[in-house]
């Protein structure tokens, strides 16, 4: 790929499902694709030169990739098959308008049929869906007939027709697929309550009818009709599993603008989307960068106003996280549940995946900058009176009381520098006292940092709570660096930083890049320390085993250790093996010392 900045957009892709839009030079849409994995997918079509002429010419002309994460696969075909009826890009195949997507309709009438259908008819009906396939509609349709009763006929139940007796019960009410409404058998007050339970399955919320499918079951089996039972249960549990309705299309959700914000400390992403007829038909996220610590809702509110005027928005109608002054005739929705409180977090989804992007494009075209950004964030958020550019992070094991060691890992401007990563043996200390142990690594380690003038860092990591972070104070305080050296401590149970002298620990956001980089450090730490103690440990029962051999020295036992890898390799050793390595007068001392009594 010889475009540098396509090879840019394509590297900081997320690898979740959704839908790409490729742009020329002048900005005109050439394909709209879906992907399970947007990065991978978009890739593939610049890593190989393929096999129709048309495609090699589309993948010539790409020079703006786009994209809108959604969570399923589902939705990612549902909104490609939008995107292309609205945008008609020229390299995909045109969607004719009555090739769509099933949906199941309850029908606005008395003793309301469901059925399922491809054409919304405005005629104040419901329509659930749209659903991928006929299969998942028959399916949840005919889980519905078994548990409801309700007529398929079309005829036009009025009361007065019913009163009238104009109509005769059929084969359903025999067979005991309908109660027979059309001449008075059931109720419209009961008919409704069906409806009712109906139309909550097919919103997902089933949770009430759930209880009464699963009595259905429960009566089935008491009367001994098990395989009616298990019917049930197979399509219960369909149910269970299947998200009944696409998040990206819904048709009460009707020309309305939808605006979400990501913000932190420089730069605020404002994502809009735009629904008409139902449907996603435009995705954008713009940055505006923070000259004056504005909130967010300031930069919102000016965002809003902006993206309407850009893309020309006449809808009366903004869904937005939070209330916003705009001095317009516009009703300001601020959802809490339900259908556009998830349109709502699907926008503020698309925000953060687009500010993860920039920043990954930022660490690649400019590391510097990234790493000021990282730095400056860190000293904020930590309360510290200088950036942590050089940071130190302690941690013990001592894994079952033995050989207890300690780590020391060290990140300058946030990277780990592995070069001044340190191991230490505990050497005052006898038997597993943590505390005990924390205070002799710090007082050694900055000991010899001072005895030999080398550079201190801005901020030491204890891993441990209270009882840790105060034995490394003493340290500290020993040595007289209180108040010239940074410390806290972090807890693992809720990820809770500790400072010196103050009981209320500090919280972050578990998102935030700073705990992010703290629990790179910690982790780092412990990884480090935790294979040193293993080595040492195994050094150890290496050692106690095979030093016990009358007439084995040390060289021995090396080469026997490089060459079976292990004492218990060794043990299941026969003579010969062994004499090959040592000798036959060593070989037949090892194994009469392992030889069972």
């Amino acid at each position: 790929m010889g475009n540098p900045s396509l090879q840019l957009q394509i590297q900081t892709l997320p690898d979740s499902p959704g839908v790409y839009q490729y742009y020329d030079k002048e900005g005109k849409i050439l394909y709209v694709g879906k992907a399970k994995n947007l990065k991978k997918r978009v890739a593939s079509y610049f890593n190989k030169t393929h096999d129709t002429a048309k495609t090699n010419v589309l993948v010539k002309k790409i020079v703006i990739i786009k994209h809108i994460v959604v969570p399923t696969e589902s939705d990612a075909l549902l909104l490609e098959n939008n995107l292309i009826k609205t945008l008609q890009p020229r390299y995909n195949v045109l969607l004719r308008d009555d090739k769509t997507y099933p949906w199941i309709c309850i029908k606005k009438e008395p003793f309301s049929r469901i059925f399922p259908t491809r054409r919304m008819v405005k005629d104040g009906s419901e329509y659930f869906g749209p659903y991928t396939s006929f299969k998942t509609v028959n399916t949840i349709l005919g889980l519905i007939k078994e548990l409801y009763p309700l007529r398929t006929c079309n005829y036009d139940l009025s009361r007065n027709n019913i009163e009238s007796h104009k109509f005769k019960v059929c084969l359903e009410y025999h067979i005991g697929n309908c109660k027979g409404p059309c001449e008075g058998f059931e109720s419209l007050e009961n008919y409704k309550k069906q409806i009712n339970a109906i139309r909550e399955i097919l919103k997902g919320n089933f949770k009430e009818s759930m209880k009464n499918f699963k009595k259905v079951m429960t009566d089935l089996a008491s009367e001994m009709r098990f395989e009616e039972a298990q019917k049930i249960k197979e399509k219960i549990e369909i149910l269970e599993n299947y998200q009944s309705r696409s998040t990206i299309i819904n048709p009460k959700i009707h020309n309305i603008d939808v605006f979400s914000i990501v913000s932190d400390e420089n730069v605020a992403f404002i994502n809009f989307l735009q629904i008409s007829l139902g449907s996603i038909i435009r995705s954008h996220t713009m940055e505006i960068k923070k000259k004056l610590d504005e909130s967010d809702a300031e930069l919102l509110e000016l965002a809003i106003i902006e993206l309407r005027d850009r893309f020309q928005s006449l809808s009366r109608e903004i869904i937005v996280p939070f209330e916003v002054d705009l001095c317009e005739n516009i009703k300001i929705t601020v959802p809490q549940l339900g259908d556009k409180k998830q349109i709502l977090e699907l926008s503020i989804r698309n925000a953060k995946f687009y500010r993860i992007e920039q920043l990954k494009q930022l660490q690649i075209l400019d590391p510097e900058r990234h790493s000021n950004r990282i730095m400056a964030q860190m000293q904020k958020d930590l309360r510290l009176f200088e950036e942590p550019r050089h940071i130190e992070c302690f941690d013990n094991s001592n894994i079952q009381g033995t050989n207890p060691v300690a780590a020391c890992v060290v990140f300058k401007d946030g990277k780990p520098s592995k070069k001044d990563y340190r191991h230490f043996n505990i050497k005052t200390v006898l038997g597993p006292d943590d505390f005990a142990s924390m205070e002799e690594v710090v007082f050694r380690k900055y000991k010899r940092m001072l005895d030999e003038n080398q550079a201190l860092p801005q901020l030491i990591i204890i891993d441990g709570g209270k009882g840790q972070l105060s034995s490394a104070l003493k340290s500290i305080d020993a040595l007289g660096l209180r108040g010239k050296i940074a410390i806290i401590g972090i807890a693992k149970r809720l990820e809770e930083l500790f400072y010196p002298g103050d009981s209320v620990p500090l919280y972050l956001d578990k998102k935030s890049e700073t705990l992010k980089v703290i629990q790179q450090l910690r982790n780092e730490a412990h990884r480090f320390g935790i294979t040193f103690h293993r080595d040492k440990r195994s050094k150890a029962a290496i050692n106690s085993s095979i030093e016990n051999i009358p007439g084995i020295g040390e060289k021995t036992m090396i080469s026997l250790i490089q060459h079976f890898k292990s004492v218990k390799r060794l043990t299941l050793a026969t003579e010969i093996e062994i004499s090959e390595v040592v000798g036959a007068s060593k070989a037949k001392k090892i194994t009469d010392f392992y030889k069972p009594i």
